[in-house]
């Protein structure tokens, strides 16, 4: 009996895109989120049909999905509408590295591609492995705040948090990072930071521009050692808050490039 498997995706983060491509089954696509900005030959080819909480209904259904891929409870709504129109419809909800990797392995198998999908995550794992025993050498381990957003100040979530520590780092809110609500994530005493004292300061404000300045110059923040030093450093959010292979590979490796670099300083 021969089975069947989707054959027309819509992806509505980018994550599940990227992973599409990487497994070579980006004929499958038949449209995107258009925040999609890896691979960089998805946005040229794919049509975009949704933004992260709001999609073009009418779009998706006139590309006739077999399968529409989201992400958390911020699709629901999205989710529920496609699921009335009768499209079929997966969320995941994926929050740790564990999940990114239970995420690339559930997306294979739905489509088919097992093996495919091991040689993927295997690549990932030996690449996330190489970074622990290079970060396992460091002469140091600094104190790492990373913010997420500036107004209010929010911090890492949990897969950031975790890709800190391989790279080399200790995540100063790891409270935080076990929360998977952004709400839930907010410093609320803005001078926590300047008391736990993070020797660098990673800053990804999704959507827009870290702003180094500004945080140097926030109330009781002059003598952070991060702010002391010059430590402030923008992690692009393409890389590093998208929970898929980005974030796995260039958004760990930067991070780990400028915790090498402070280890290796005199202090």
């Amino acid at each position: 009996m021969k089975t069947h498997f989707p054959e027309r995706i819509v992806c509505l983060t980018e994550e599940t895109t990227e992973t599409l491509y990487l497994l070579h089954q980006q004929h499958r696509i038949v449209g995107i989120s258009g925040f999609t900005v890896r691979p960089p030959e998805a946005r040229k080819e794919k049509p975009k049909v949704s933004a992260f909480t709001s999609a073009k209904l009418d779009k998706i259904v006139a590309l006739k999905p077999d399968l529409v891929l989201g992400f958390s409870d911020l699709q629901a709504d999205i989710a529920a509408d496609l699921i009335k129109l009768g499209i079929e419809v997966h969320i995941f909800n994926h929050r740790t590295v564990a999940d990114i990797f239970r995420m690339i392995s559930t997306l294979g198998g739905m489509i088919g591609c097992e093996a495919e999908t091991r040689r993927l995550t295997g690549e990932l794992d030996e690449g996330l492995e190489k970074l622990r025993r290079a970060a396992a050498k460091l002469p140091r381990r600094p104190k790492v705040y990373f913010e997420e957003w500036d107004t209010p100040q929010i911090s890492g979530i949990a897969w950031v948090s975790e890709l800190v520590g391989i790279a080399g780092g200790m995540d100063i809110f790891p409270e935080l990072a076990r929360e998977s609500l952004a709400k839930n994530r907010i410093v609320r005493d803005p001078l926590e930071v300047p008391r736990r004292a993070p020797d660098i300061i990673l800053g990804s404000w999704c959507g827009k521009k870290f702003r180094p300045k500004e945080v140097a110059a926030r109330p009781g923040w002059a003598e952070v050692p991060a702010v002391r030093d010059g430590e402030l450093h923008e992690i692009k959010s393409s890389i590093i808050l998208q929970p898929g292979p980005a974030a796995l590979t260039d958004g760990v490796n930067a991070i780990h490039s400028i915790l090498a670099a402070w280890a290796h300083q005199g202090g």
